[in-house]
């Protein structure tokens, strides 16, 4: 005891006390304020993206869309369409738009993405809608590529063509087409349903049937045509083309070949019956 005492009256004792008091004090507010102050700096981060993609929104799409994204004559509102529409729209080259039409056309996407992740940022502040999925909900995975086609099939070819090759549709509009559409903006269309497609939130669609029919339509790249010459891949439309085009010749060609040596072989058969008669003639 005495010499825990004397330990005690040190005259270190009194600073290593506080530097441990100290120490201790600064884990517990490292522990409690670390998550506010990464919370704190997560907010003006996002502050900041929202800003910056108000003004490239202003710059860009205002003309169309309104000042506020109200819409116009011009353009659709886009209070309430989301991060994951924006996405979409932007880095396909979609939007901004060169000229209205019953399509927008794809073209060079004119932004990065950060300034993309900007804009979307901003109008999700609006009013909310699909946010941008995650990569993990479009990886394709083999083992749904047989449902993904069933579900391909039913609820998409209709328009898309059963390969994914796209399809003409009513007052100038068209499906495009699927075959180098990258997995996660087919993922977004499905989400948001641009255009003239309809929307499928995961409540008609889960995104485990999304990432499903995103699987056989990535797997469908590389199929060989097992009966032939794919034509395109396009179905009756190219195949009846074919037919017309090349099969209408061949009919005609092989009819005028019939035709001429028809008439040549009785030119022949006449010709030999003449000189039969002319020889019986003279030897009589």
């Amino acid at each position: 005891m005495k010499s825990l005492s004397t330990r005690r009256r040190h005259p270190l004792a009194a600073f290593v006390v506080l530097a441990l008091a100290l120490a201790f004090a600064g884990t517990l507010f490292a522990a409690f304020l670390s998550p506010n102050s990464a919370s704190a700096d997560s907010g003006t981060s996002n502050a900041q993206a929202i800003a910056n993609g108000k003004a490239l929104y202003e710059t860009s799409c205002s003309s169309c869309h309104g000042q506020n994204a109200e819409g116009s004559s011009y353009g659709p509102s886009l209070v309430g369409s989301g991060a994951a529409a924006v996405d979409f729209q932007v880095s396909t080259g979609r939007m901004p738009a060169q000229q209205p039409g019953a399509q927008i056309q794809k073209k060079a996407v004119l932004y990065t993405q950060e300034q993309i992740d900007e804009m979307a940022a901003y109008i999700d502040s609006l009013g909310g809608g699909p946010a941008v999925p995650d990569s993990s909900k479009y990886q394709v995975d083999d083992n749904l590529v047989q449902l993904g086609g069933v579900l391909f099939r039913t609820t998409c070819s209709q328009c898309h063509n059963f390969a994914g090759e796209g399809g003409a549709l009513t007052d100038g509009k068209y499906a495009p087409s699927l075959t180098q559409t990258n997995p996660k903006a087919i993922y977004e269309a499905m989400l948001t349903g641009p255009q003239n497609m309809p929307n499928f939130p995961d409540t008609v669609i889960s995104p485990m049937e999304k990432q499903a029919i995103i699987s056989y339509i990535v797997t469908m790249r590389d199929e060989p045509n097992y009966g032939g010459a794919g034509l395109g891949r396009l179905g009756p439309t190219s195949e009846g083309l074919f037919i017309w085009t090349f099969g209408l010749i061949a009919l005609l060609l092989f009819a005028v070949w019939i035709a001429a040596h028809t008439t040549k072989a009785s030119a022949e058969r006449v010709a030999k019956a003449k000189a039969a008669t002319g020889a019986k003639g003279g030897k009589e």
